[in-house]
C-alpha cells in the first residue's frame, strides 16, 4: 500500500511547479532558437563546401583551403549541437557524412577515368559524320574492336609490348602525359576522319614521345614527324609568319590523318602496310604491295623488302596502340592528369623557362614546361613574352601561376635564374699573362685560366676564387669600360632582355636609346642601337 502524501505538501509541490513553468518555457524556447541557428549554419557550411568542391576539381587557387574551412564549420556546428537540448545531432551528422562520401566518390570517379583511359578515349568510337570518300575503308577501323582484329598480335608485337613495358616504360608514360594535354587539339582531327585514337597515340609515342618540337637528323619535325616535302602536300609548312606548322599539334594531327587515309585507300585497309608507308616511304610501300599479290606486311616476301628501321617501327606503333587500349591487362597504370584547357594571361613579362621554374612540379614528375611548350609551339622557351600575352594552358597551371608566379619569393627567384649571366661569375683581378704549355700544369689551381692550342692564360697573382657574390661581380664590372655603341639586327626569338644579357648591356639604357619599353616586343630584323654594353 502506497502512503498518501499530506495535502499541504501536495499543494506546495503544485505551486512550485507552476512557478517553474515560465523558466522551463524560456529555456526550451532558447534551445529551439539555438538549434535553428545551428541548422542554418550547417546549411551555409554545406553550400560553402559544395562550391569549394567544384573549385578544387577546377584547380582554382585557395579552393582546398576553402573546402577545409567549410568542413571545420560543420564540425564546430556539430560540437555545439551536442550541448543543446533538442538539437538534431543525428541529422547534422548524416549531412556531414553525406558530403564526405560525395567527395570520396568524386575522387574515385576521377581516378577511374584517368587511371588508364577516359571512357571516351578507347579509340573505338562510332563513325564521324561526313567521312571523306578516301577514308571509307579506314573508317571501319573505328567500329567496336576491329582495330584489334585488323592487326596481328604476333611475337614481333609482343616483343614491342615488352620493350614499352620495360626499358621504354618511362617514354610510354611521358608520351601519355604529353598527349593528354594536347588531346583536345589532336584527337578531333582523327575522329572526324574515322581513324582510331589508339593509332594516333601509337604513332605519336613512337615518333616524338609527344614532344612538339622534336626534330630528327633526317629533317622530320613536329609531334607526328613530317618531312618538309610531305608536309607541304598536306598543308604544313611556313604559315607566312616564319612559323612551321609541322610543329602545331592540331595541324600535324590533321595532316597525319589525311595521309593515313590516303595510304589506307591504296593499301587495302592494311594497317601495317600503311604504317610501313608512314615510316619507309609511300612509294616503296605501294610498289611492294602491288607486287606482292595481296600478301600482308608479315609475309616474308613483303617484310624483307622494307628496311630494318621500318620492320622495327611497325610493331612498335601497333604495340603502343595496343597498350593504349588495354593498359590494365598488362598492369600498366597511366598517371592522373588534369588537362582541362584554360587561357593564361601574363600579368607581367615572362618566358616559358621562367614559368617552368615558378610553377613547380607538385603532382607532376617533370613540371609544366613541356606542357606549355607543346601548347604554345610558336614561342621559344627563353623568349620574354610581354605582359598581356595569352598562353594556352590548363586550369591547374592558371591556378599555380596566380599563386606562385606573380609575386613572392619563388617568383623573384625564377626571374633571377632566367636572367643570370654566367660570364658575370668570373672576375678579372689583374693583367693576364701568357705562359708556355709546359708551365701550364704549374699554374695555381685557384687561378682563373683557360687552355688552348697556343698555351694557357692565367690571372696574375694574387689569385681569387672564381665564384663571387653578385655584389662583387657588379663592383668588378664597374671597372670595365663600356664598348662603343653599335647597331644590331634582332634575330628570331630574341627579346630586349636576352640581347642585353648577350652583350652585357643595361637593358634600361638600351630601351631609352631606342625609344622602347623594357617589356616591349621586338620583331625579327629590327635595328637596335646598343649603348652601355661591355662586349
Amino acid at each position: 500500500m502506497i502512503p498518501r502524501m499530506p495535502r499541504h505538501r501536495l499543494v506546495r509541490g503544485c505551486i512550485a511547479a507552476l512557478l517553474l513553468l515560465p523558466t522551463l518555457s524560456i529555456a526550451a524556447k532558447r534551445d529551439a532558437e539555438t538549434a535553428a541557428t545551428l541548422g542554418a549554419r550547417m546549411q551555409a557550411a554545406e553550400a560553402r563546401f559544395s562550391r569549394a568542391a567544384v573549385a578544387v576539381r577546377n584547380e582554382e587557387p585557395d579552393a582546398q583551403r576553402e573546402s577545409d574551412a567549410a568542413l571545420q564549420d560543420m564540425e564546430d556546428v556539430m560540437a555545439a549541437c551536442v550541448r543543446v537540448r533538442g538539437c538534431p545531432v543525428s541529422t547534422l551528422l548524416s549531412t556531414y557524412n553525406r558530403l564526405l562520401k560525395q567527395a570520396v566518390d568524386a575522387d574515385a570517379a576521377d581516378e577511374e577515368e584517368e587511371d588508364g583511359l577516359p571512357a571516351d578515349a578507347l579509340g573505338h568510337e562510332s563513325l564521324a559524320a561526313n567521312v571523306p570518300e578516301a577514308a571509307r575503308a579506314a573508317a571501319l577501323l573505328s567500329e567496336d574492336h576491329r582495330f584489334d582484329r585488323m592487326v596481328e598480335y604476333n611475337p614481333a608485337v609482343q616483343q614491342a609490348i615488352r620493350r614499352w613495358l620495360t626499358d621504354m616504360r618511362g617514354s610510354l608514360i611521358s608520351s601519355w602525359e604529353n598527349y593528354q594535354y594536347m588531346r583536345y587539339l589532336m584527337w578531333p582531327e582523327y575522329q572526324k576522319r574515322g581513324l582510331p585514337e589508339a593509332l594516333l597515340f601509337g604513332i605519336m609515342a613512337k615518333e616524338s614521345n609527344g614532344k612538339v618540337h622534336a626534330t630528327s637528323r633526317a629533317g622530320a619535325a613536329g609531334p607526328m614527324q613530317f618531312m618538309y616535302a610531305t608536309g607541304r602536300r598536306f598543308g604544313l609548312g611556313d604559315d607566312g609568319t616564319g612559323f612551321d606548322t609541322r610543329y602545331d599539334p592540331r595541324a600535324a594531327a590533321q595532316a597525319s590523318a589525311e595521309y593515313l587515309n590516303e595510304r589506307m585507300g591504296q593499301l587495302n585497309r592494311n594497317i601495317e602496310l600503311a604504317l610501313a608507308a608512314y615510316n619507309g616511304g609511300e612509294g616503296r610501300a605501294l610498289r611492294v604491295y602491288q607486287g606482292g599479290g595481296g600478301r600482308t606486311f608479315w609475309d616474308e616476301s613483303i617484310y624483307n623488302q622494307f628496311p630494318a628501321e621500318t620492320r622495327d617501327y611497325v610493331p612498335m606503333v601497333v604495340a603502343a596502340a595496343w597498350l593504349f587500349m588495354h593498359p590494365k591487362e598488362y598492369g600498366l597504370t597511366f598517371p592522373k592528369v588534369n588537362p582541362k584547357p584554360a587561357p593564361l594571361r601574363l600579368s607581367q613579362s615572362a618566358s616559358i623557362y621562367q614559368l617552368g621554374i615558378c610553377l613547380g612540379n607538385h603532382g607532376v614528375r617533370e613540371g609544366y614546361m613541356r606542357t606549355l611548350r607543346n601548347l604554345n609551339p610558336r614561342y621559344q622557351p627563353e623568349t620574354f613574352l610581354p605582359a598581356g600575352t595569352s598562353l594556352n594552358a590548363t586550369t591547374r597551371i592558371v591556378g599555380l601561376y596566380n599563386r606562385w608566379c606573380v609575386n613572392g619569393r619563388r617568383a623573384q627567384l625564377a626571374r633571377t635564374l632566367v636572367v643570370s649571366d654566367p660570364s658575370r661569375a668570373v672576375v678579372r683581378t689583374g693583367p693576364l699573362q701568357t705562359i708556355p704549355d709546359s708551365d701550364a700544369d704549374a699554374a695555381p689551381s685557384d687561378s682563373v685560366q683557360s687552355t688552348g692550342t697556343a698555351g694557357a692564360v692565367v690571372a696574375a697573382k694574387p689569385a681569387v676564387s672564381t665564384t663571387v657574390p653578385a655584389s662583387s661581380a657588379r663592383v668588378a664590372d664597374a671597372g670595365r669600360k663600356p664598348a662603343k655603341a653599335r647597331d644590331y639586327r634582332v634575330q628570331s626569338g630574341e627579346s630586349l632582355s636576352t640581347i642585353s644579357k648577350k652583350f652585357g648591356c643595361d637593358m634600361a639604357v638600351v630601351a631609352r636609346a631606342n625609344g622602347l619599353k623594357r617589356d616591349g616586343t621586338l620583331r625579327q630584323g629590327q635595328s637596335l642601337r646598343l649603348e652601355g654594353c661591355t662586349d
